[in-house]
């Protein structure tokens, strides 16, 4: 490693779990997110200062006003261009680190798209704010075997939970359906730090499975109310004996 990376990351290879070694392999990593809004634009900013080598997002909105309260790479400038937020973001991170490759793509992601951006990707991660997004990148994931870190918020809410295929259950075993009673944050909201605590939850997750450090994964599933005051973890079991992804393999 070079003095200006050493200079960069050096708070972090202090870190002992990390290192110098740590930070190589975070330099050697791919990252895909999906979703450049709340929980992508915070996960993204996370993963581009830690050193992560390769980045690559996916998003099909443009930057509005209402997105600013909590979608924190974006600023008015941005919705007065009308600006994309893959591109918005892209642009935002590159001056944030220059030394690291970052590609924002514009377009939803679909079953007709995805794997072209999965190639060599050593993570996926959850920015996105529905269930039938999120059963198809666990369905990708389990299918060439790349972990899947989730995460959703709504309200003062937040879930979070990292799937391993071939160690783990996958989304689908934990929720079967995605019925969420038709609350979103278009119909009840969404606080900005509960979306802040979520991303980096899935950002410390992938820090820790990037370092080469699985034995400090949490293997739950969390889950908060930073309003009403609540946690619970719920410890992963055995995989659900229908499950049509890590079970069946449709």
């Amino acid at each position: 490693m070079t003095n200006i990376d050493w200079t960069r990351y050096s708070r972090q290879m202090l870190f002992k779990s990390i290192g110098e070694e740590g930070q190589k392999k975070l330099q050697q990593s791919k990252v895909f997110i999906v979703g450049m809004g709340a929980l992508g634009t915070v996960i993204a900013n996370h993963l581009v200062r830690a050193g992560v080598g390769h980045i690559v997002f996916c998003d099909r909105d443009y930057v509005e006003e209402s997105n600013l309260q909590r979608q924190t790479l974006f600023d008015e400038e941005d919705v007065k261009a009308f600006l994309p937020k893959a591109v918005a973001a892209e642009k935002k991170l590159k001056k944030i680190n220059s030394s690291i490759k970052i590609e924002g793509h514009v377009t939803d992601v679909t079953a007709d798209n995805i794997e072209q951006f999965i190639e060599n990707v050593d993570l996926i991660m959850d920015g996105t704010d529905n269930f039938q997004t999120r059963y198809l990148l666990n369905d990708v994931a389990y299918k060439y075997n790349i972990p899947f870190i989730y995460g959703g918020v709504v309200s003062s809410r937040g879930m979070n939970a990292m799937f391993i295929p071939g160690k783990t259950p996958c989304l689908r075993c934990l929720f079967p359906t995605s019925d969420s009673g038709g609350q979103t944050c278009d119909t009840i909201g969404v606080l900005a730090p509960i979306v802040d605590i979520i991303a980096s939850i899935e950002v410390m997750e992938a820090l820790k499975y990037l370092t080469g450090n699985e034995e400090s994964l949490r293997g739950n599933l969390l889950s908060l109310d930073i309003w009403q005051n609540h946690s619970f973890e719920m410890t992963f079991t055995s995989n659900w004996d229908q499950c049509t992804t890590c079970v069946k393999g449709e």
